[in-house]
């Protein structure tokens, strides 16, 4: 995100990512630190799915209380999308398909979507008031690109908000090449609270802030142990066992409670920034 060059950085397990010694970006290849268990971008579950959609759409409308329209990148299934077409926003997104899910009738009949990558999308004539994209730019191969076209999606004083997991959290140095983040094939950088800083800056934003959330992913901690102890391939993911799930539940207190004492446990980053000018 810098431009500096980038160096080895060995994970316990043998994996090895590229890290910018200047902003502490990751990039990661698939040849050096491979998945080792899933193999589909969603390994998620449809429970903790639904608790997290309503946490997601809590922390969005703290930082964008009442957008009249909203344009979601990588929208999914659309779940974000109905919840704002549902409190009266007019909805819109991108999306490239990769989740492969069915989306909502109504985000699909209301909504003006795209089945591409937000980067792909030629000029639509559209202005909106809050564009996001929750864990989408540690996928994408030109994350410039993807904020570039957030800013021109965006009315003057708009606001774009990014969820994408955290690069300096404590995850990789902790769980090495077993930290959860990792199990996703698809991932293929992490941001530091600095390089995401730096890409909103410089694509032109203004009162740019970092935010580590503490009730996102908050199984991150119990998947990754999962995939210290059990190196077995799960094509699934480390979610898809009813044990390491209850554990997950069960250890919710404990996990959040150790975040809120030790910030950098947060496994996740959220961008908030604002293109300039007046609405």
């Amino acid at each position: 995100m810098c431009g500096d060059r980038l160096r080895e950085r060995p994970l316990r397990g043998g994996a090895v990512l590229q890290e910018c010694p200047t902003c502490g970006h990751l990039r990661r290849d698939l040849t050096s630190a491979p998945a080792g268990h899933r193999e589909h971008a969603y390994g998620g579950e449809p429970t903790l799915d639904r608790i997290r959609l309503g946490l997601t759409y809590s922390a969005l409308r703290r930082a964008s209380p009442r957008p009249s329209s909203v344009f979601e990148i990588g929208y999914g299934a659309g779940g974000l999308l109905r919840r704002f077409h549902d409190d009266g926003a007019e909805i819109g997104g991108a999306d490239p398909d990769q989740l492969e899910v069915d989306v909502d009738p109504v985000v699909r009949s209301e909504g003006r979507l795209w089945r591409a990558p937000v980067e792909q999308l030629a000029e639509h004539d559209i202005a909106t008031d809050l564009v996001y994209g929750i864990h989408v730019l540690e996928h994408v191969v030109d994350p410039a690109r993807t904020l570039q076209v957030t800013f021109d999606l965006l009315r003057p004083g708009g606001v774009a908000q990014f969820l994408t997991p955290a690069g300096d959290s404590t995850g990789s140095r902790w769980y090495g090449d077993a930290w959860w983040m990792l199990e996703d094939p698809t991932h293929i950088r992490f941001f530091t609270a600095d390089s995401l800083a730096r890409l909103a800056h410089a694509a032109g934003f203004v009162d740019v802030h970092v935010r580590r959330p503490v009730l996102d992913s908050v199984v991150t901690d119990v998947a990754s142990l999962a995939r210290v102890v059990a190196r077995e391939p799960r094509p699934a993911g480390a979610l898809s066992s009813r044990p390491v799930l209850a554990l997950g539940a069960a250890s919710t207190p404990f996990v959040v409670g150790a975040r809120l004492a030790h910030r950098r446990m947060r496994p996740t980053l959220q961008l908030v920034a604002r293109r300039p000018g007046h609405a």
